[in-house]
């Protein structure tokens, strides 16, 4: 009996050693209730665990049967902007203290440490150099010094970080470095040509993190010549960018390259880049969507293209009498708004007449209001009342063309349009639209 008992502790304390914790700390406490933590893989993500924060403590129980790799601890809800990133390599308990204010920093777990100390460093070499560059004199000793403190820390977290997992980082991240003086003009082509001489595309590790996609995006947006030039320029130098990106990941997995071209596609859109914006999603983003094994992928992206802020807005047709009028031919306000609504619609005929009525102190703008209706029962004396409006009807409610078009929910939804009819902004209710007109 005695030796059962042996083996089971035996036993037992092997299976505590292979079942490892990320645990710590949240300020301030009282804002944090929840941890959730995933697995990130290639163009994908899966729950491993989560647990409550109590206090502003927490801690989690990693299963014995999880695969080291990167790992996505969320903490708030939209989950794809509250969380950090960790590298759990299986082999280590992971203590962490995160802060609002702050960020997140690591008390224990050698990989995040050296992660953390590698990146933190290297900016700030990075930064020093970029200043050497920036001063009216010129000192080439300081330069000389400088890049001496970029090459030497560099090869120190190589050997540091040798046979971890954050290897991957460290080398994927090696700066070019001068080797001898040149001018600011030639640092910043060089650093463009060399910019992909350690970056492993292929590397899943990297692929799981944000950090490749973040070293494209940097290449896209910022690899741009110091001369100055137009908005167009710019724009058709990050076209070619984007071409360098889609040659250098063209064979890597449709998967990630989706995830690539989404992200270079919000950044352009939220940038005011529409151009770049419309060439990312014809170029790849469509494609890319179609091949997915998502159903439902191709059509979301395909909406979100379609309705993004600065996107022309789709064609709508209604008629005046005899007259059929189209929203891509009317011209003269300086802003249009859209207002899908419906007579049936308790909250419309509430909010209608007030805009309609506050709407009389900016002549500079055309509503159009379409109204989504089973028929034109209540529609015809509803938008009678609206004299200022012009109305357009869409029979078949939520499975009208024009619900499906504009990708709409609910009832009243608001489109500003600017003059050129690209969409400007989608206001919540009609006191923001006022709001809005009044920027």
């Amino acid at each position: 009996m005695k030796r059962y008992l042996v083996v089971f502790a035996l036993l037992t304390a092997f299976w505590v050693e292979a079942q490892h914790t990320i645990s710590g700390t949240f300020t301030p406490a009282n804002e944090y209730k929840y941890i959730l933590a995933y697995r990130l893989k290639t163009g994908s993500q899966s729950f491993i665990t989560n647990t409550s924060i109590k206090d502003g403590k927490f801690s989690l129980q990693i299963p014995e049967n999880a695969e080291p790799g990167m790992y996505r601890l969320v903490y708030a809800v939209p989950q794809d902007e509250f969380y950090f990133d960790v590298i759990y390599n299986g082999k280590e308990d992971i203590e962490l203290a995160f802060d609002a204010d702050k960020g997140v920093s690591f008390i224990s777990s050698k990989e995040n440490k050296i992660m953390t100390s590698y990146f933190q460093t290297m900016a700030s070499l990075m930064g020093q150099l970029v200043d050497v560059y920036m001063k009216k004199k010129f000192d080439k000793k300081e330069f000389q010094e400088c890049t001496y403190q970029l090459k030497t820390t560099q090869e120190a977290y190589e050997a540091q970080s040798k046979n971890l997992m954050v290897e991957n980082f460290v080398l994927a991240n090696r700066p070019y470095i001068p080797t001898e003086f040149e001018s600011v003009e030639e640092y910043v082509t060089h650093k463009k040509e060399h910019y992909f001489d350690h970056l492993k595309l292929d590397n899943t590790i990297l692929q799981a993190s944000d950090f490749l996609s973040d070293k494209l995006r940097n290449y896209v947006f910022t690899a741009l010549p110091m001369e100055p030039r137009s908005s167009a320029e710019t724009e058709s130098i990050i076209q070619d960018n984007i071409k360098k990106v889609g040659a250098k990941l063209a064979p890597i997995s449709d998967a990630y390259k989706f995830d690539v071209f989404y992200r270079l596609w919000k950044m352009s859109s939220s940038s005011g880049l529409n151009e770049t914006t419309d060439f990312i999603y014809n170029t790849y983003l469509k494609s890319l969507a179609s091949a997915s094994n998502d159903p439902n992928k191709a059509r979301e992206i395909t909406v979100q293209h379609r309705l993004r802020i600065g996107a022309i807005a789709p064609e709508i047709e209604w008629k005046v009498g005899q007259t059929t009028k189209k929203l891509s031919t009317i011209n003269g306000p300086e802003n249009y708004l859209l207002v899908f609504w419906s007579s049936t619609c308790s909250h419309c005929l509430k909010e209608l007449p007030a805009l309609h009525k506050e709407l009389k102190n900016y002549k500079s703008t055309q509503v159009i209001a379409i109204g989504l209706e089973d028929d034109k029962t209540t529609w015809t004396p509803e938008s009678a009342k609206l004299p200022d409006f012009e109305h357009a009807i869409a029979l078949g409610r939520w499975e009208s063309d024009y619900a499906q078009l504009y990708d709409i929910h609910q009832t009243p939804t608001y489109y500003l349009l600017d003059s050129e009819k690209r969409i400007v902004g989608k206001p919540e209710s009609d006191k923001e639209v006022v709001e809005l007109l009044k920027k």
